[in-house]
């Protein structure tokens, strides 16, 4: 007894409320923004050490923060024309670079530096990918 395949779904569009598109959308900038001064803050903290904070850990942080959203921006805006493993995959590597950066501003070595990131962008992928492809 042959059993049929189930027709695929499709998902019915919902018109948009006048005025707002998906690149107006206030987290589109938000996320990104928050992110990046999550990040910037805790670069700086890192990179200050044991001793007093200073201008040079100022400016790191800000630098940091500046360079971590921009590429946050830039994966928020282009994630609509990737394939969702494409799109995990990207995920994945910011994370992934990220961490393992911050790490080496702690003091870690290249190797640990290289693994955490190795971990970080890995699980951050199968999460990344997890949530794309059931939200299909």
């Amino acid at each position: 007894m042959g059993a049929h395949a189930a027709p695929a779904r499709h998902r019915r569009s919902r018109p948009r409320p006048p005025g707002r598109t998906a690149d107006r959308h206030p987290l589109r900038r938000a996320v990104p923004a928050a992110l990046a001064v999550v990040y910037g803050l805790y670069a700086g903290f890192l990179h200050r050490g044991d001793g007093p904070t200073d201008w040079g850990d100022v400016l790191f942080g800000l630098v940091c923060a500046l360079v971590f959203g921009a590429l946050c921006f830039v994966l928020a805006r282009a994630q609509g024309s990737l394939p969702r493993e494409t799109r995990g995959l990207a995920y994945g590597a910011l994370g992934g670079i990220g961490v393992g950066f911050l790490y080496s501003a702690s003091g870690g070595t290249l190797l640990a530096c290289a693994v955490l990131g190795l971990l970080v962008g890995a699980a951050v992928f199968c999460a990344a990918f997890y949530v794309f492809y059931t939200h299909e």
